[in-house]
Formats: C-alpha cells, sequence, structure tokens
C-alpha cells in the first residue's frame, strides 16, 4: 500500500554483509532495527511488568492472536481501548496471525476451504478461523504490526504437503490483505505477509514473489525454528532475504539465540522474537557472557558472584548466583523474574553491540570475535553451510 511507503527507514548498510540498520515509525513510537522482540503470548511477558521490559531494553513486544481470540476475547480487549491499554504497554506491539498456534496447540484440525476448523486446547469448543477472522481479531486487539494468516508445517514435511501449503498460504494472503484494506485498519496497522515454503528453494521462491505482488509493508520468513539445522535456516534466509522488497522490514519468526540472530542480520534480517529466553530463564538457566548457567544447579549454592559481572541488568547489579538458586529452589517466583530480566537484558545488550558492528561496518570483526569467545562459552558454532533442495 503506497501510505506505507517510508515507514521503514534504512539508516546504514554494512560494507560486508547484507546487514542494516534501520528505524520502524509506528503509532506507538520508532523501533531501531535489527530488534528482538520479547513474546508477551498472553498480553504479558511471563512474570515482568511493561516498567521492567523498558528498563531491560525492550522496543516493541509480541502478543499471540490464537490466545487473545479464546481468552479473554479480542471483544474485551476492543472495549478496554486495545491492547497496548489493555496491558498498560505504551510501546509498539506485533501480534502474529494465530497460525502457528491453531497448528501446534488445537486439536481435532480441519483444513477446509474457508480456514481451519479445531477444538480449543483450553475447553475443547469448536471454532472456525479464517483469513478474515485472524485479521478481525487483530484488528480489535490493535496491534501496531500484525500479520497474515498462514500455515505452518513441521520439519521435516514432503515436497507435495508443502507446495499444497505454500498455495494455501498465498489464498489465505490475499484473503487477509484483501480484509485489511477493506474492513481493517489500514492507516494504523501494518500488514506483514509470511514467507512459507519449508527448506524448499523453488517453494520459497514461489511463497515469496506471490506476496510481493500484494506490496505490504512488511515480509516475514516463518516455517523456520521448528527442528531443522542451524545450517538449513541460513541456506533459507540467503535463498528468500533477496526476493524481499528492500526497503520493507524483513521479520525471522522464531529465533532467539544469539548465534541465529547474528547469522539473521548478517543476511539481512530486521527483526527476530522467540519464546526462548524467557522461557529458559523460567526453568533457571541463563546466558551470561562467559557461557550458560543453569542457577538451579548445586554449584552454585554458595556462590555469591552476580549471574554476569558483565551485565548491567537489575539482577546482577543487587543479586547473587546463591540467593537467585536459593528463591528457584523454593519457587518463589521472584526468581524466575530475575533470572528473566537477565536473559531480556542479556539479549538486548547484544542487540544493541550488533547495532553498533553494524553502524561501525565491523560486522565480521563482531561475528568472529563472537565464535571465539562468548559464542564458543556459550555453545555455540557458525553454522554449517547447506544447500537447499530444489536450488
Amino acid at each position: 500500500m503506497s501510505g506505507w511507503h517510508g515507514w521503514f527507514t534504512i539508516e546504514h548498510r554494512e560494507a560486508h554483509s547484507q546487514a542494516r540498520t534501520g528505524r520502524l515509525a509506528t503509532p506507538h513510537g520508532t523501533v531501531e532495527t535489527p530488534v528482538f522482540m520479547p513474546v508477551g503470548t498472553q498480553a504479558a511477558v511471563k512474570t515482568l511488568s511493561p516498567h521492567e521490559l523498558r528498563a531491560v531494553g525492550a522496543q516493541i513486544i509480541l502478543s499471540n492472536t490464537y490466545h487473545l481470540y479464546l481468552r479473554p476475547g479480542s471483544a474485551v480487549v476492543a472495549a478496554a481501548g486495545g491492547l497496548h491499554r489493555f496491558m498498560a504497554w505504551e510501546g509498539p506491539i506485533l501480534t502474529d496471525s494465530g497460525g502457528f498456534q491453531v497448528f501446534s496447540l488445537a486439536s481435532l484440525r480441519e483444513v477446509t476451504a474457508d480456514g481451519v476448523r479445531f477444538r480449543s486446547h483450553l475447553d475443547g469448543s469448536e471454532h472456525l478461523f479464517t483469513p478474515e477472522l485472524s485479521m478481525a481479531v487483530q484488528r480489535d486487539l490493535g496491534a501496531d504490526i500484525i500479520m497474515c494468516f498462514d500455515e505452518c508445517l513441521a520439519f521435516p514435511a514432503p515436497y507435495d504437503a508443502v507446495a499444497a501449503s505454500v498455495e494455501r498460504t498465498t489464498r489465505w494472503a490475499r484473503r487477509c490483505h484483501r480484509a485489511w484494506r477493506e474492513e481493517g485498519r489500514p492507516d494504523r496497522q501494518a500488514l506483514f505477509g509470511i514467507v512459507q515454503g519449508g527448506v524448499y528453494a523453488d517453494l520459497r521462491r514461489r511463497s515469496a514473489e506471490a506476496l510481493v505482488e500484494l506490496d505490504l509493508p512488511g515480509y516475514a520468513v516463518g516455517g523456520l525454528s521448528v527442528g531443522e539445522p542451524a545450517g538449513l535456516t541460513v541456506a533459507v534466509l540467503e535463498a528468500v532475504v533477496p526476493l524481499l522488497p528492500a526497503d520493507r522490514p524483513r521479520y525471522l519468526m522464531g529465533v532467539g539465540t544469539p548465534d541465529l540472530i547474528l547469522e539473521a542480520v548478517w543476511r539481512g534480517i530486521d527483526m527476530m522474537d522467540c519464546v526462548l529466553p524467557t522461557r529458559m530463564a523460567r526453568h533457571g538457566t541463563v546466558f551470561t557472557s562467559e557461557g550458560r548457567l543453569t542457577v538451579r544447579n548445586a554449584a552454585f549454592a554458595r556462590d555469591f558472584r552476580p549471574l554476569d559481572p558483565a551485565c548491567d541488568c537489575y539482577a546482577c547489579r543487587h543479586f547473587t548466583r546463591a540467593y537467585i538458586r536459593h528463591l528457584l529452589k523454593v519457587n518463589e517466583t521472584l526468581g524466575m523474574r530475575l533470572t528473566t530480566i537477565h536473559n531480556l537484558r542479556y539479549l538486548h545488550r547484544f542487540m544493541e553491540r550488533l547495532r553498533q558492528a553494524v553502524r561501525a561496518d565491523r560486522l565480521p570483526e563482531f561475528r568472529a570475535a563472537f565464535y571465539a569467545g562468548e559464542g564458543a562459552a556459550l555453545g555455540f558454532r557458525p553454522p554449517e553451510p547447506a544447500t537447499l533442495p530444489g536450488a
């Protein structure tokens, strides 16, 4: 849509890669890219307040259409004044389409010409989720960025199944685009299409080209982080990103480890999200500059150092490993809050360093230093090169 030309501004292109820094101008504020988005599935990032999210450096958060549709219902959120007021988060919000959850959580799914008929994982009630309904729910939620309803298959999936899924996702994207234009809020909500196609280069190309014809405000790469090796993820990005408009934001869905964030940014990705950092934290595992720590372990019972001496987060400035371990062992919520604060701050600090490296045209040095030091301590290695079928 012509009204969305220019909403994403590229500020610098790194000299040795496809990485770039930029700014997303949304109705609820400007986002510096590349950016990591914490996931607030149920209109809350688990254990944290909006104030704490701002303190760790979060610029934009993600909420889930499927879950909010089932509970409390988009009509309740709309009556509250939209998701921003409902959850007291003043910054930008992205809502996903609900497609991944329909296909991963719901039972008794039946794909029809209209959409997907399924039974709720909460109470067994039956629902028909269509592209039009996904757009209506996201309109009522009032997010700044909304996603086309898509189908996401598990890895590995046979070629014929993925080809049929791409055709379906393309048809659904066209219906979403029409509903967004005619019944949505195209002046205030940016609609992103989701490129699918599994690990098949020709299907990814087919999906990307069909979505680009819709001239959408942004584009996502979906169907990754579902079990495929890192080398295949990188190969998909190398096949897809050059097909997407250079002046629109590019979003890689479901990636939240520093190594894949780095590899995605190198290949021109601007936005990422994942539940992994917060889920790990609630189970007592944190990222640090010295490696992963499972702070619940007995080895930390008398360790009075911070989680990470290099970190400036609230948890590291005030508490010790021994204390946080104690909280986790006695199931005090504060323990999970502190590990979550730390993991999110770790990733946002990583993004700040990454943006600085891109702006300084020093991404190769940053990447080499990461894999030689911090990344190696965390157990990460450069992904092995892979070739996609149909390339």
